[in-house]
């Protein structure tokens, strides 16, 4: 068994923790809470909150890598498990310890039902996408149900449950689809390699290049009519130039990576795609009259 610096173990569990999604959920979660919460903030219950999320996206982290140690030793060897850095057992330990820490942190919230509910499912589609789903075209499926469900933990935890949350279903699964296929698009080739049929994989990488963008659109297309027709009274100068600056970067998208371009502008892209999401849907709840 290999020997293992401090450095090593370290940096191995940074990886291992998926940084850069993670903090993007982290950073979504705080925008919906101090939007709902606003100007009433208890920020004990926003660092509840955010660490309750954290120990959540840990735990799916986790045991993603654990799951997926077997594929990766043959086709991503720079993971952290593959390299030695981060023991099978202790990924998956964590991933479960992660879990008890989640249900903790949600337990010390005045009121904790409604956040302990949704963090549950959302936990339960996140695993489920690590057990099975995730080489499956159900995986686009799963993380796009799952992604309503960050701006409904943000509002039911700080105690605001509110019908316009209703209209985040259909706008949140289609940039959950969105966010899956452009997550995906940098292991594609790999994932079509060893078998996997992800979402990704059976469009193809010209027709994930074609949705991802589309499927923005739309979602800012009908903030635009809700918005227009008062079904959601907002502010419009406040949702007009959150529309202008997604359909600008909507341009961006198409700009900076395409399949005729390197591989490794895709994870870039991921993020890029990731950035117009926030902006145009914690645009939109700064906007709505709430």
């Amino acid at each position: 068994m290999k020997k293992r610096s401090l450095n090593e173990i370290a940096l191995g569990f940074w990886q291992l923790s998926h940084p850069g999604p993670v903090l993007i959920f982290l950073a979504a979660v705080a925008v919906f809470a101090l939007r709902a919460a606003w100007p009433n903030i208890v920020w004990s219950t926003i660092a509840l909150l955010l660490g309750a999320h954290l120990a959540m996206q840990l735990s799916i982290s986790f045991i993603n890598d654990y799951r997926d140690r077997k594929a990766d030793a043959e086709n991503k060897k720079d993971k952290p498990i593959s390299l030695g850095w981060v023991r099978p057992n202790e990924a998956l330990v964590g991933g479960l310890l992660s879990i008890v820490i989640m249900v903790g942190l949600l337990l010390l919230l005045p009121n904790p039902l409604l956040p302990l509910l949704v963090s549950l499912i959302y936990l339960a589609l996140g695993q489920a996408y690590n057990l099975g789903l995730k080489s499956t075209p159900l995986s686009g499926i799963v993380v796009a149900l799952a992604m309503p469900l960050i701006p409904i933990y943000a509002f039911v935890g700080v105690n605001r449950a509110l019908p316009f949350l209703l209209w985040l279903l259909p706008i949140a699964f289609m940039l959950g689809v969105a966010l899956n296929l452009s997550n995906s698009l940098p292991d594609l080739e790999g994932d079509a390699a060893s078998g996997a049929k992800t979402l990704a994989v059976v469009l193809g990488v010209k027709r994930s290049f074609t949705a991802c963008p589309l499927l923005i659109a739309l979602s800012g297309a009908l903030i635009g009519i809700l918005t227009a027709t008062r079904l959601v009274p907002a502010q419009a100068w406040i949702i007009v130039p959150v529309l202008i600056l997604t359909f600008l970067g909507l341009g961006a998208m198409l700009l900076f990576s395409s399949p005729g371009k390197p591989k490794q502008t895709r994870r870039s892209y991921f993020y890029l795609v990731a950035l117009i999401c926030l902006v145009l849907v914690g645009g939109w709840f700064v906007g709505v009259k709430i």
